[in-house]
């Protein structure tokens, strides 16, 4: 009899002790699975952000390469700008989005192409374009940089545009102005063309210097 109920109390021990490892393989295995779904949803919503992120960069970069090519097409058609007969009739080409303000004083000359509205000449805004024809000869007007060019703010260089022999100057003109210039010599006068920003150095290079003549 007392072997019996032994048995049997081994049994429910043993069963109990099943009972319980079970339980713990159970509470154990839930607590992986629910470790592992929130870490599939942490994983998926960075992945998802990380989708929407490049996505939205993608569309942006597109917008912006549109808006860039826009511009470039409303520049076409070009139009011609043709300065005084007396003046050495200064003529080149400008894109057709910008505007034109003339300033002429007795025999010296300036004229300010911008995009949109020319701003006043009180602005310290850069312009697009200003050419200068002034009552300076070609050597002085080249010794109106000699300083900067010596400390670095501005790299000369000779130059040839369309058969003119000139200088061309490119860096730090002021503190609000960093460009490039080209300075010509129109019979006892000096003619320079600049352009005030790195922003419109391509149109500078590109639409207005292939095109400029004048007469020497």
């Amino acid at each position: 009899m007392r072997k019996e109920f032994a048995r049997q109390e081994g049994a429910v021990t043993g069963l109990l002790i099943a009972n319980v490892l079970l339980t713990v393989f159970v509470l154990i295995f839930g607590s992986v699975m629910i470790w592992a779904l929130i870490s599939y949803n942490d994983q998926k919503n960075n992945v998802d952000a990380k989708i929407n992120a490049a996505v939205a960069q993608a569309k942006k970069e597109q917008a912006d390469e549109d808006e860039k090519q826009f511009i470039e097409r409303e520049k076409e058609p070009t139009r011609p700008f043709l300065g005084p007969e007396d003046l050495g009739r200064v003529s080149f080409n400008y894109p057709k989005t910008w505007s034109v303000y003339i300033n002429k004083t007795g025999s010296e000359y300036e004229a300010f192409l911008h995009p949109g509205v020319v701003m006043p000449l009180t602005s310290k805004q850069p312009y697009a374009l200003k050419v200068n024809i002034n009552n300076n000869s070609y050597e002085r007007e080249l010794q109106k940089y000699e300083q900067q060019v010596k400390k670095g703010d501005l790299k000369s260089s000779p130059t040839t545009v369309n058969g003119y022999q000139g200088n061309r100057l490119d860096g730090k003109f002021t503190n609000e102005v960093t460009g490039s210039m080209v300075i010509f010599k129109i019979r006892d006068k000096a003619l320079t063309l600049q352009t005030q920003s790195p922003t419109y150095r391509n149109d500078f290079d590109g639409i207005v210097l292939p095109k400029l003549t004048f007469n020497p």
